[in-house]
C-alpha cells in the first residue's frame, strides 16, 4: 500500500499581529514622557508657600518672570526661556507683549532661596518700565 506524500499546507493566519503597534505606542509614550517636563512655563524655581486666593484664568498664557536662587532673571518670552536675561532684555520683551495684550497677567516667581532683594529688584524693574500690576507666585500651603 503506497501512501501518497501529504502536501504540507500552511494555515492562513486570520489574526492581526499587534506587536508592531505595541512597539510604536511604547516609543510614543517615551517621547511624551521626555517632552512633557519641557513644556512647563518659565524657569524651574522652588516656590515659597503662602495662603492666597488663586488668580483668574486668562485666555493667553501669562508672562512669567522667574528669579532663581542666584538672583538671575528669566522670562517665558522669546526663543530660549531657559536662559537668563538681562534687565533691559526683560523689559523689552515684557513691554512688547503688553502692547499686544494689555490685560495679560504678569507673574513673578522667586525661588524660596533667592535673596529677597533680587525679587524686589525684578518688581522694581517692571515698575520703572510702566508695569504696575503683577502677581507673586507661591505654592498653596499644606494643611
Amino acid at each position: 500500500m503506497s501512501h501518497a506524500p501529504k502536501r504540507f499546507q500552511k494555515k492562513r493566519m486570520s489574526e492581526i499581529n499587534v506587536v508592531p503597534y505595541i512597539d510604536v505606542m511604547l516609543v510614543l509614550l517615551v517621547i511624551f514622557m521626555v517632552t512633557t517636563p519641557l513644556l512647563t512655563e518659565g524657569f524651574r524655581v522652588q516656590l515659597p508657600e503662602a495662603k492666597a486666593k488663586p488668580i483668574s484664568k486668562s485666555e493667553q498664557k501669562p508672562i512669567v518672570i522667574s528669579v532663581d536662587d542666584r538672583g538671575r532673571l528669566y522670562v517665558n518670552l522669546g526663543d530660549s526661556p531657559q536662559k537668563p536675561v538681562k534687565a533691559k532684555t526683560l523689559v523689552t520683551r515684557v513691554v512688547a507683549r503688553r502692547k499686544q495684550y494689555p490685560d495679560l497677567p504678569i507673574l513673578i516667581q522667586g525661588d524660596v532661596n533667592a535673596d529677597y532683594g533680587k525679587v524686589i529688584n525684578a518688581m522694581a524693574i517692571l515698575n520703572r518700565a510702566g508695569v504696575d500690576n503683577f502677581s507673586l507666585v507661591t505654592k498653596p500651603t499644606r494643611n
